[in-house]
């Protein structure tokens, strides 16, 4: 049994794979694969395990319907075609909850960034702009007890509010397709509509899932109704904003600031107008990049590969 990786990946999952007896190909070039080689490399092996955003969708996976398993090394999923795999009975797998510390510290170093221009006041002294002291210039705010909402309160949320209370005492609302009652017994996190989330945070993060229903939810009306002292936060998935919306809406005055792990495209371009606004942080998706959860995330993919190869159920399968 032989196993396709996408990526460079840690010797935590690596590991695995050579101690259950499966040979692996790692693609090492630093470049994406076309879905043509794609193709090419996977009809020569039993098992995909997909690094980054690799498009596996009904056109690949008739094409390699032979599969036996699809690991992903991500939670998100938004990239797989995961009925078409359904009907082609090709198991897929993802590695959910082993990300969710290091996402959720990911958004409190935005959300604090953003709230002391961080990023920008850096690079005034990059210019040499670092002088004259004005006491009335280039203010932050400061981010006790101001409160957190969040639209999608699962696991990478819970985190990221349990920091929230204890650092900043920030009362929490949220929004989701269902109650969280662990979070409102634990935190006193309270369910809102998302019309009241939008206009009662003074922070918003966002920790959903990307789908048809949330792909752009965050455009023009929704930062239009959202306070001009508000933070947006987006650790998730960039095409849950509209990146023209969210710049207008920055530029005009109608948001504070923007903290950003994702964006919309990826990669952002280096001449983007965000990069320059003093109230606004952007990452280069790294919400993952500790040894800790990128050690988790192989490993979990390795053993959804494993099971799969055995004809087992996966330890963490997706559904449509």
């Amino acid at each position: 049994m032989k196993v396709y990786i996408t990526r460079r990946i840690p010797d935590a999952g690596l590991q695995l794979l050579r101690e259950a007896g499966i040979a692996y190909t790692e693609y090492t070039e630093k470049k994406n694969l076309s879905p043509e080689a794609l193709i090419a490399a996977c009809l020569e092996h039993d098992a995909l395990l997909s690094v980054g955003g690799n498009r596996i969708d009904a056109d690949f996976l008739d094409a390699c319907r032979h599969l036996k398993v699809i690991s992903l090394m991500s939670a998100g999923y938004d990239n797989v075609d995961v009925p078409a795999a359904e009907r082609l009975g090709i198991p897929v797998g993802n590695t959910p909850g082993v990300l969710s510390n290091a996402t959720a510290d990911t958004a409190f170093l935005l959300m604090l960034a953003t709230a002391r221009k961080a990023f920008y006041m850096h690079k005034r002294i990059a210019r040499g702009e670092w002088g004259f002291f004005e006491p009335t210039a280039n203010l932050g705010i400061e981010l006790n007890g101001r409160t957190l909402g969040i639209f999608g309160l699962g696991k990478i949320g819970m985190e990221l509010a349990r920091k929230c209370r204890g650092a900043w005492d920030m009362p929490v609302i949220y929004h989701n397709r269902r109650r969280n009652r662990e979070a409102e017994a634990l935190l006193g996190a309270v369910y809102v509509p998302f019309e009241t989330l939008l206009e009662q945070s003074d922070v918003l993060s966002v920790h959903a899932a990307l789908t048809p229903e949330t792909k752009g939810v965050f455009n023009a009306a929704a930062f239009a109704r959202m306070k001009p002292t508000a933070i947006f936060i987006n650790t998730a998935r960039g095409q849950l904003h509209n990146e023209e919306d969210l710049t207008g809406a920055l530029r005009s005055g109608q948001l504070w600031g923007a903290g950003l792990d994702v964006t919309n495209p990826e990669p952002m371009r280096p001449d983007n107008p965000l990069l320059d606004m003093p109230s606004v942080a952007v990452l280069p998706h790294i919400g993952s990049a500790t040894e800790e959860a990128r050690n988790g995330m192989a490993a979990i993919a390795a053993r959804n590969v494993i099971a799969g190869l055995r004809g087992e159920p996966l330890p963490f399968a997706v559904k449509s």
